[in-house]
């Protein structure tokens, strides 16, 4: 891949990564009315508790995924970029558009998914 096209698609991909974390962070950190809390039923407990561990686990995802592209940048810069970090393969161009931050192929990224 070309890597002018390279740096388009992870800088694409960072702003989109950036605005959807501003929006969960925002979400979370609106307190809402003062008396939702208020005899709260425990089923609505249970709901705000799972949609808060579930905007929790995005943003952790989010994150890994904002540090994967600052990792595909540096590769860009040294000339690495395409390139498996496992086997020293090309990565196909379908799977870097696809995954512009892929450090390894498909298969070599489910095997390492998968613990093997």
């Amino acid at each position: 891949m070309e890597p002018d096209k390279a740096k388009h698609l992870l800088q694409r991909e960072r702003e989109r990564i950036q605005a959807e974390l501003a929006s969960l962070r925002n979400a979370r950190g609106d307190g809402g009315d003062e008396l939702s809390r208020v005899d709260q039923h425990p089923a609505d407990q249970g709901s705000e508790m799972f949609e808060t561990e579930r905007d929790q686990s995005l943003i952790e995802r989010l994150e890994h995924d904002l540090d994967a592209i600052a990792r595909a940048e540096r590769r860009l810069e040294e000339g690495t970029y395409g390139v498996s970090v496992e086997s020293g393969e090309p990565i196909p161009e379908g799977r870097l558009e696809a995954v512009p931050w892929a450090d390894r192929t498909a298969d070599e990224q489910a095997r390492y998914e998968a613990g093997s």
